[in-house]
Order: C-alpha cells, then structure tokens, then sequence
C-alpha cells in the first residue's frame, strides 16, 4: 500500500468519525487549523520503527526499537545472524533492532543488539558516552554501552547483569556527581544507580512508587524524573509528585496532587518538561514544571473494550521552588494521549505526535493528531498555545521527536502493533524519518538569524565562568532581544524525554559591536552541576526567538 493510499484511507475514516461521533470531529478540525513550521521527509525507511531515540555529540542519533518483534526490514551488517535461545519470536534472526543516524550526511547503518531493548531507558554519561538500561525478557537486567566514534564502525557492548533489579519502563537520569539513577519499572518500587561502586551496589525502596501504583493499570511506569536547582530530584507519577532527597532516601516534600486528579504516566501517557531555568548571577533560581495532556482514569480498560475514551487537553504547571506550590492548569487547543514534548532552543515547547482519543499500548489509540503546538511559558495565559502545520504522516504509539543541532525536529516510529504491520491495519507500522521545521528556521528570517563564530565546536567549558561568544547577524540586530541558552541532548521513548534541561546563561545585557554585523557577548556559564550535570550540551544564540545553529561544548 503506498503512502498515499495510506493517507487517503485516514482521511475516509476520519470522514467516517466525524458524522459517528461529534467529539471527534471537533478534534479534528482543530488539528487541521495549521499556523508555522514545515514538514520534510528524510528517509521512508530507516529498517526499524524509532521506539527509542538519542542524539550523540558526533550529529549522530542511536535509534532502536525491540528484538521480539520478529525480522526488521534491515540486515545485519556483514551477514551476521543473532542467536537467541531465549528469543520468544525468532531464535536465529539475521535482521538489525537498532541503527545509528547520521544527521549530516543523511544516511544511516545497522547496529547489533544481542538481547531483548524493548521499552528501556538510558542517558548520556559525562564523556557523551551512552547508557541504555534494562529491557524486556533477557534484556531486563542487561546494561549497554554505546560510546559515539567518528569511524563509523562502533557498535553496542552489552554487560548482563549490569542491573540489580529487572528494569522495564523506568527512568533514567543522570546525577551531579556523573552517575545515573534508575526509577522505577514494571513491579519495581525501587531505585538504583549506575556505575556500581561498593557503596551502592544495592537497591532503595520508594514507597511513592508503592502509593501511585494502579493495581489495574499502573498508570506510574517511566516516571517524570528532573533534578531540581537544589539538587534533589522532582519525580511525578500517576496524579502527584515529590521532591526526593536521592542521597538519604528521604522524601524532602509531598506537591498536591493534579486537580482533576487524572493520571499522566503510562500507559495513559501524557508528557512532562522542566521548563528553561535562567541562570542568572546573584538570584535564586526558580523552577517550574509543565505536565500535558494524556489519558483520564479508565481510559486504559476501557479501550480493552474497544470504547476508545478522549484524551486529556489539559497541562498542568507548577513551580518547584516556591514554598507553597500549587498547580495551575492551563487548556491546550486539542486533547492528546502519547505527544512528546520538547524544549526548544529559544525556550519554547514543542507538543508533538499522538492521538486524541484512547491510550498507549497495543492498538488503543486513535484519532491521530498531525499538528504539532508551540507553547509560549513567558506569554499571558490566554496566549501560550500556537498550532503548527500538520504532517501526513501518523505518529501513534511508539513514536518519538528529537531537538538537532540546526534546530529541527527528528520525528520518527509509530508501531501500535505486536508485529511489524504494514496492511490490513488501521495505523501501518511506521519505518520513515522525518524532521518538522519550526518558524524560526524559515528563510524570511534569515537575515535575523545568529552564527556563532567562537567558541568553537567541541569547545570545552568550565563552571561559573565568563564566557566570550563572537556571532554574527547580517539583518538589523536588537541587542535587547538576544539570549544564550545551552540545550541538553535527551534520552527520549514513550513520550518522555529524559535528561531535558534548557538554561538561559546570564549576561547578554552587554552585547556589542566587533566590527561590521559581527557582535559579541559574555555569559556567565552555569555555576554548579547542580544546575548542569557535567556533560555535553548544545549552545545557541538566540536573536528575536530565532536560534542560530548550535554548538557542541563540554561541561566539566
């Protein structure tokens, strides 16, 4: 069936949905009133649905999706064959579960998984090096380490038994101090940390884990996890979240819970995101919290029924750091379950990806939603949403949406399927790669647009230090409306970026003129890793909420 056969098919059904059920064709029509941004299609087949999805600080992105799906639609590199006893599908597969993504030429190649990836997590480690942890079946203890290389020929080393506890939708999130900590899971009321040292090669309990689990559903698998600005950890799950003293075990404060009380977590598979923290010297430093949409309680059994309930079009926003905070809800212009949600270089969030009615897992979302929604956190309540141009493509369960370097958006997966299904199905497994272009990357506003000169590339950087940025703008610049903001790569699958961090640097008040359209500022970079944990991040500058093309600098 080609693409637009498949499209074709959507449109009748949404025709079909719209004279069955008036809730729906109210949906509907607001996914389809598109405002900026533009769509392109990269690759219509990359071998595997991109379940899970991360940037490295080569420009190259590790994709992979599950090894009990059956075959691929890509080779293993050099007729290998993987053998699995253990495997539930197929025993001997000679077909790639993971590739690597590179952004500059195009291109992709496979990579070898030995055991079973499917809904894991993982984080890069301070040296760009990244971790993946658990899985499913005889991946659930394995941990994987994928450390970028410029040869192109580097691939995954799996340690089993590199976890204590079986780890199957958790969170992952790296620590000040380097390590990561591991929440959560199906069945698993725990934490841990990775890599092992004498003193912390065991489990900790967390009775939140216990107190939001769903006996049915769950509803608290891959936890909203963010490192606060004092240096505990924000984890949300179900309806509610605490502030949690990793180092004593201790919960530090209980947050009400969301006031309409419906759940966020998988399967009902909202998403969240630490908004931009501002780096600025002398002050303290507030942070705030932006839980959206997702599925309402029931919504899970009740599609097992085949009675597909509207998802969630609310957010809720919270700050962190006030000493009696309360969540404010806010209305999106469409309802959506399984949207991701993104930090944009110039500090907005991108909503993308989902469906408006059901909820995550096996065929129990529908009613897609192809427009993407800007949300402005520094506009008047009233004035926060924007809808974007919508793309043909569908994106349900199992997709996934990463910020690049040039400020795109890579957009992949869709796979509500226990196999690889290509007809007879109302949402086709999706192999494509796309990339959806924000506004600000249209040519009208070129001449506006940033380009960093130095540093360069790669550049190395220091805590609480000055820091000299040389760009140049060959429009007219407003030097009142320039910013700088560093944009951590995130571990992203399920709806859930994890590691998302944006922080506005302080001090771009004192930008000057070098000589013809060449300027220059000094920013403070961030004073601790409490605020940015060691590690890689992208630079940008930021002019009239135009970002120019992002630099690579390591944090140590």
């Amino acid at each position: 069936m080609t693409r637009i056969h498949l499209i074709l098919s959507f449109l009748l059904w949404q025709l079909f949905l719209q004279f069955q059920h008036p809730c729906h064709r109210n949906l509907v029509s607001a996914a389809a009133d598109g405002g900026g941004g533009k769509w392109a299609l990269l690759q219509s087949s990359i071998g595997i649905t991109a379940m899970h999805m991360q940037l490295l600080n080569n420009d190259k992105v590790v994709i992979y999706d599950r090894t009990d799906f059956g075959q691929s639609n890509i080779s293993l590199p050099n007729g290998q064959c993987r053998n699995d006893p253990k495997e539930q599908v197929l025993q001997t597969d000679c077909t790639a579960h993971s590739v690597e993504y590179d952004v500059v030429t195009n291109s992709f190649r496979p990579l070898t998984v030995l055991t079973d990836v499917w809904c894991s997590s993982g984080a890069l480690m301070p040296d760009g090096t990244l971790i993946q942890t658990g899985g499913f079946n005889d991946g659930d203890h394995v941990v994987r380490v994928f450390k970028p290389c410029s040869s192109g020929s580097c691939d995954w080393h799996e340690i089993n038994d590199g976890l204590i506890q079986r780890r199957w939708y958790a969170t992952n999130h790296i620590l000040p101090d380097g390590r990561q900590i591991i929440i959560g899971g199906r069945r698993q009321f725990n934490y841990e940390f990775y890599p092992k040292t004498s003193t912390t090669n065991k489990v900790y309990n967390l009775p939140f884990l216990v107190q939001t689990n769903d006996p049915q559903v769950e509803n608290n698998l891959y936890p909203y996890v963010f490192l606060n600005v004092d240096g505990n950890l924000f984890i949300f799950a179900n309806n509610r979240a605490i502030l949690f003293d990793y180092t004593k075990n201790v919960v530090v404060k209980t947050y009400p819970q969301l006031p309409d009380g419906n759940p966020r977590c998988y399967p009902s598979t909202g998403s969240a995101v630490l908004l931009p923290l501002r780096n600025l010297e002398g002050s303290a430093i507030a942070a705030e919290v932006l839980v959206c949409g997702g599925s309402p309680k029931g919504a899970y059994t009740s599609g097992q029924n085949g009675n597909f309930m509207g998802a969630l079009d609310s957010c809720g926003r919270i700050s962190v750091t006030d000493q009696n905070p309360q969540w404010v809800m806010e209305t999106m212009p469409m309802a959506r379950v399984m949207g991701d949600m993104l930090l944009l270089p110039n500090g907005n969030v991108l909503i993308i990806n989902g469906a408006s009615a059901g909820t995550a897992g096996w065929e129990y979302g529908r009613n897609p939603v192809l427009s993407p929604v800007i949300y402005r956190p520094n506009n008047l309540v009233t004035s926060r949403f924007e809808v974007q141009n919508p793309s043909t493509i569908l994106r349900m369960y199992h997709s996934t949406a990463t910020l690049l370097r040039d400020g795109r958006i890579l957009v992949g997966g869709s796979n509500p399927h226990k196999f690889y299904n290509f007809t007879g199905v109302l949402y086709p497994t999706e192999l494509s790669l796309e990339t959806f272009l924000p506004s600000y990357l249209d040519s009208q506003v070129d001449d506006l647009r940033p380009q960093i000169i130095s540093p360069v590339s790669q550049s190395q950087i220091g805590y609480g230090q000055q820091l000299v940025i040389q760009f140049s703008v060959s429009g007219q610049l407003n030097g009142n409306l320039v910013t700088v903001t560093m944009v951590a790569p995130s571990f992203v699958t399920h709806s859930f970026s994890m590691n998302q961090r944006l922080l506005v640097l302080d001090g771009v008040d004192n930008v000057k003129l070098v000589e013809k359209s060449t300027y220059e500022t000094t920013v403070m970079t961030p004073r601790t890793g409490i605020l940015a944990p060691s590690g890689f991040y992208l630079l940008f500058v930021v002019h009239q909420d135009i970002p120019s093309e992002g630099i690579w600098v390591h944090m140590q």
